[in-house]
């Protein structure tokens, strides 16, 4: 009886650690005490550069979002190989349209062989996805203290009233399935993060394709 394959060392490491961060996002999201305890903490470092006295609370949940935003794609980009990326995807894409036509056309022998293939394609798949969640630990390491902050920047506020589009008394502090502060801060950030990460996608296939053309000369 043949052996099972022995466990990387590094990848038990990662996931024990993902699962410990998962823990403490739990604990932290409901447990009031704890969130408050460590919303504090942070604060000392943070009040002071972006908390403008809770005089602009959406300046600073706009700052704060845009520095989480900006920390987890950065560091998410210095470790993806762009160009390696939309190799995969590409190669996966086109070997997924052939075993549908295979399976279409009954090609039995066809879809035996791409079927044996299978296992080598999606191990190459998952490994773009293993390199994103070895990283999901550290960033949710730094964006859980400080969104622990932002519920009690948010929560301290003596008025919590801003103007939107929409209405000239929109509440912070009220909940619509989430908290209102977290869904403006979802409108800020989502959007920034999509034109950041597109920004710096381009700048690395510009860059390869740069290099590219200079092996070429």
């Amino acid at each position: 009886m043949a052996n099972p394959p022995a466990q990387d060392p590094k990848a038990t490491t990662s996931r024990m650690l993902l699962i410990f961060v998962f823990i403490m996002a739990i604990f932290v999201m409901f447990d009031n005490n704890l969130r408050t305890a460590l919303g504090k903490i942070v604060g000392y470092g943070l009040e002071p550069i972006w908390g403008f006295d809770g005089s602009f609370p959406v300046v600073s949940l706009f700052i704060t979002g845009a520095f989480m935003t900006t920390l987890s794609i950065v560091v998410r980009h210095f470790f993806t190989d762009y160009v390696k990326q939309a190799r995969s995807q590409k190669i996966m894409s086109a070997f997924n349209k052939e075993m549908q036509a295979a399976r279409k056309e009954n090609n039995t022998y066809k879809l035996k062989k791409m079927l044996e293939l299978q296992p080598k394609m999606m191990e190459e798949s998952m490994k773009q996805t293993t390199t994103q969640m070895k990283l999901m630990p550290v960033t949710m390491l730094i964006i859980i203290p400080i969104f622990a902050w932002l519920a009690v920047f948010v929560g301290n506020l003596e008025s919590a009233v801003i103007t939107v589009p929409w209405s000239n008394f929109a509440d912070l502090k009220e909940t619509y399935v989430l908290p209102a502060w977290v869904l403006l801060y979802s409108l800020i950030s989502v959007p920034f993060g999509q034109l950041l990460s597109r920004g710096l996608r381009y700048y690395s296939f510009k860059k390869r394709l740069n290099e590219l053309k200079a092996e070429g000369q």
